[in-house]
């Protein structure tokens, strides 16, 4: 609601939102949830992220965090 103190232009914009998961199911809940919000246009990845790399679309390969030290 443009009228509220909470919104943001970004979600006016006409922007495409492309909601995704591991699996493809919470971001269908999550990209419904939206459209009933107002939000549009929206969709999600069918299959989710592992539908996505299956289908051998590009993904970038994330950098491994090292532990720090255990706590006592």
């Amino acid at each position: 609601d443009p009228a509220s103190p909470y919104h943001k232009a970004l979600f006016a914009s006409g922007n495409k939102f492309v909601f995704f998961c591991g699996g493809g199911w919470r971001s269908a809940l999550a990209a419904r949830t939206a459209q009933d919000m107002g939000l549009t246009p929206v969709c999600h990845i069918e299959g989710g992220f592992a539908a996505w790399k299956n289908a051998g679309a590009p993904v970038e390969p994330v950098e491994q965090k090292h532990p720090g030290p255990a706590k006592t």
